[in-house]
């Protein structure tokens, strides 16, 4: 039988398609000298477990990196996770390396503490001398404390609850050190891209109200600044006069539509995407990777990206952002409260201590960084992952 050209083209897969279907599977589509050095994929018939842990790059320490449960994640969004990690832990100046773990399925359908105990055995051999397990998409401290008895080793997990060796109170250190990251942005920007030199005059719009949403949300409130968009799965809340935190408190890390936002009665309320269509000073997406990408960016009217949540804009996104006077905090750089609460955790430091430290570091990088890219017109990250690889080949000399 002979087929027609159309037939012909119609099976044939082009290369675009065809990049796209190794990124999702294939992580040697995507390596290079920095890493990856490990990837593991585990399966458990059981349960249906499928699981992936990369471990990038471990020239300064074991790879440190959170377990995600996600049914749309894939190995290239683990291995750029990972890959951010290496960046982040070099820019702290933390001794860890990059790594990041996660298990492909609904968290609302799965018994989490049971798949999180098999995964931690399969991955043992690489725990705590290659990778280090911390909460992230889904997972938490009663999940972490699963990990570690799971493998019998409290060193294999930070993030763990108080009682079993855990930092007390990090979210509010990485909200500490995120919410740092930001007034030394303002400090340094305000002239070049017209923004308020302190918080208490800002407005600011929250993509996500998570742990990190709810963290970064109540230290701006303190600060003065007003919040006037707050959005979850099922919408988003805007109120231009401001929305109090103290109020909608009860409503972070909605399980439902019934104990979400949308219960607030203090404000007008959207549908979950308009959330970029609302104008501010400054713009936190504390939500999913790549949120802010090719179909949305167009849409932000923000001077300044405070990016919480890993990875949460793509290159192109930000490339074009940049070109249009809108500058972006890097996760990189404005995440480093992550890693120096995980490392004092490992090493047992005193709380105080690990504040001053997140302090220290981020104003530092964030200074630098910034002068830099206002001095040779450079995007932030670019800046960033290149002081991050140099410290990288600082060790190795």
């Amino acid at each position: 039988m002979t087929r027609s050209i159309s037939q012909t083209n119609n099976l044939m897969i082009n290369s675009k398609t065809l990049l796209d279907i190794l990124e999702k599977v294939n992580i040697s589509a995507f390596s290079d000298k920095w890493g990856p050095e490990e990837v593991l994929h585990v399966y458990d018939p059981e349960t249906q477990l499928q699981g992936i842990l990369v471990i990038d790059n471990t020239i300064q320490g074991p790879g440190i990196g959170g377990l995600v449960i996600s049914p749309t994640i894939t190995p290239f969004e683990v291995f750029k996770l990972a890959r951010a990690m290496t960046w982040k832990c070099a820019l702290a100046e933390v001794p860890f390396g990059g790594a990041k773990a996660a298990i492909r399925a609904d968290p609302y359908q799965i018994n989490k503490l049971k798949q999180i105990k098999i995964f931690a055995k399969k991955i043992a051999p690489f725990v705590p001398n290659s990778y280090i397990a911390s909460p992230d998409l889904n997972v938490g401290e009663s999940e972490m404390k699963a990990f570690v008895d799971s493998i019998g080793d409290l060193q294999g997990a930070t993030g763990k609850p108080k009682i079993n060796g855990g930092f007390p109170n990090k979210y509010a250190a990485v909200g500490f050190g995120m919410g740092t990251a930001l007034e030394s942005a303002l400090r340094i920007l305000h002239e070049n891209y017209h923004l308020p030199k302190d918080l208490s005059e800002t407005t600011v719009v929250i993509q996500g109200f998570g742990k990190i949403g709810f963290t970064i949300s109540k230290f701006l409130q303190k600060r003065g600044a007003k919040i006037i968009a707050i959005n979850d799965l099922w919408g988003t809340i805007y109120n231009p006069n401001g929305i109090d935190i103290k109020k909608i408190r009860q409503y972070a890390n909605a399980q439902s539509k019934e104990s979400s936002l949308m219960n607030y009665k203090y404000g007008k309320m959207l549908e979950r995407e308009d959330i970029y269509k609302i104008k501010c000073d400054i713009f936190i997406p504390c939500a999913n990777a790549y949120a802010i990408n090719e179909k949305n960016w167009f849409q932000l009217e923000t001077k300044l990206i405070l990016e919480c949540a890993n990875n949460a804009i793509t290159s192109k996104a930000e490339k074009r952002l940049f070109e249009q006077e809108t500058m972006v905090l890097p996760d990189i750089l404005v995440n480093a409260g992550s890693v120096i609460s995980s490392f004092a955790e490992y090493k047992k430091l005193d709380p105080f201590e690990t504040i001053s430290l997140i302090e220290r570091t981020i104003r530092k990088n964030s200074n630098m960084i910034l002068k830099r890219s206002l001095e040779y017109d450079l995007i932030p990250r670019d800046i960033a992952q290149n002081i991050a690889q140099e410290r990288i080949l600082n060790t190795l000399n």
